[in-house]
């Protein structure tokens, strides 16, 4: 298996039709609070089908430095997952490593479980994706309602509790990561904690179902309001991580730009409804078999006007509406669709810097401000040396690549492999060339 540096780069042959079998990963996004939470008990937490990618890596690192055991063994024969056993310290470190958690937006999800086992916490300046402002004043009103004092200083945040008591908590934006940290710290609380515009995505349900298989008593899972009533201990659990819905609608976008047939096993159906519909709008059709998805090939790929024959919108909102993190993905699919369309992204204000190199390659696309960008399609896209800015716009360019004439380069793919798991190995099993250079 690879070993991610920042020097390596994807070279890419476009215009290949993929087709065949494709499993997704292990969903990142609930891997990392998972790995979190194992901190609330120095019981083993045996967690199944984690997607060994580079912020996993890092999480799993933090951890030891935390002073606990981490074991890892494979998962499965295609190299996509790994079961991870995580036994916490009795007593685990309050300070997380200043190095490591500058490389993890990830990492704030040890806050709370922290100060929950050890009553104080040092949070350093998050790291992450370079998307825009990431605020965590949601995660902090949040804790502070629970008993936490906290202490501004220049290299990051230290929360201190005496004592977690269960609140009536409302929750001034639904943020994911703010309702994880609240309902790992509710968990052991004194007394029982509602919160309210809680984020409901199925890695938040996914970490709730594991603090209840832990021994907490987490209620509404799945809605905007959590109920958890306080305990005062929790045990080790096994759990199993969900397939990665948004992998799921990259596979799809794949599919459809390279006009090739895929069957996606494994597609977590109940929670892709809302990424099929949009990428119906875009004239993608998708046929569920056997719990998988096929998207046949060749399809006519024309945006669907809405009633009236107005210009339609693709715009993200939280759960259960289209996610933030397929913005990127939908804008690219867009660009080889018959027609115009609006992309809104309202949640981050640089996400969509990305449409620049875009441009370059042939695509017309219209940047309105930072938030909104018009897609008038099809264009045939051309080859060109691109830089990955983030994991989604990574993956966007990746499919970029893949429909574009000639050869492309796609730069700083450490980004890319912090999200997907040997995503060119995989891809090559479809059909596509790609080299991985250094």
């Amino acid at each position: 298996m690879h070993e991610p540096t920042s020097r390596a780069y994807f070279r890419v042959q476009g215009r290949a039709p993929l087709g065949g079998v494709i499993r997704p990963q292990g969903n990142k996004n609930e891997a990392l609070p998972l790995l979190a939470a194992c901190c609330l008990t120095d019981e083993p937490v045996v967690l199944e089908n984690v997607p060994p990618i580079e912020d996993v890596n890092i999480m799993r690192e933090i951890l030891r430095q935390l002073g606990a055991t981490v074991d890892t063994a494979a998962d499965a024969d295609d190299g996509i997952a790994e079961t991870v056993t995580v036994s916490a310290a009795a007593k685990p470190d309050w300070r997380l490593p200043v190095a490591l958690a500058g490389k993890l937006r990830g990492a704030v999800t040890l806050a709370g479980p922290l100060l929950a086992r050890r009553g104080r916490v040092f949070l350093p300046r998050p790291g992450g994706d370079r998307i825009g402002r990431r605020r965590l004043d949601t995660h902090m009103l949040a804790l502070q309602q629970l008993g936490a004092k906290i202490k501004i200083g220049r290299d990051g945040l230290e929360l201190t509790a005496k004592k977690l008591t269960g609140a009536d908590i409302l929750l001034d934006e639904a943020s994911v990561t703010a309702t994880e940290n609240a309902v790992c710290a509710a968990a052991l609380a004194d007394g029982d904690t509602v919160i309210r515009n809680a984020a409901s995505e199925p890695h938040v349900q996914g970490l709730c179902r594991l603090l209840n298989r832990m021994g907490a008593r987490v209620g509404g899972i799945g809605s905007n309001i959590l109920t958890v009533s306080g305990v005062k201990q929790l045990h080790g659990a096994r759990h199993r991580v969900g397939p990665d819905y948004l992998e799921v609608g990259s596979f799809i976008a794949l599919a459809a730009v390279t006009r090739g047939e895929i069957l996606i096993e494994d597609a977590d159906l109940p929670n892709i409804r809302m990424i099929r519909q949009v990428f119906a709008r875009l004239g993608i059709q998708t046929v569920a078999q056997n719990g998988g998805l096929l998207v046949p090939g060749k399809q006519k790929l024309r945006v669907q006007s809405d009633l009236g024959g107005a210009i339609p919108s693709i715009d993200d909102s939280p759960w259960p509406a289209f996610p933030a993190d397929m913005t990127s993905v939908a804008l690219v699919t867009a660009t080889q669709c018959r027609g115009t369309v609006l992309i809104h992204e309202k949640m981050f204000e640089s996400r969509l810097y990305f449409t620049d190199p875009l441009i370059s390659m042939g695509a017309r696309i219209v940047l309105c401000d930072p938030h909104r960008a018009v897609v008038i399609g099809p264009e045939r896209l051309r080859g060109a040396r691109l830089s990955s800015p983030d994991i989604r716009a990574g993956m966007a360019m990746l499919i970029a690549a893949l429909c574009a004439d000639g050869v492309s380069e796609i730069q700083n793919i450490i980004q890319i492999d912090r999200g997907f798991t040997r995503i060119d190995e995989r891809l090559k099993k479809l059909g596509a060339k790609i080299e991985r250079l250094e």
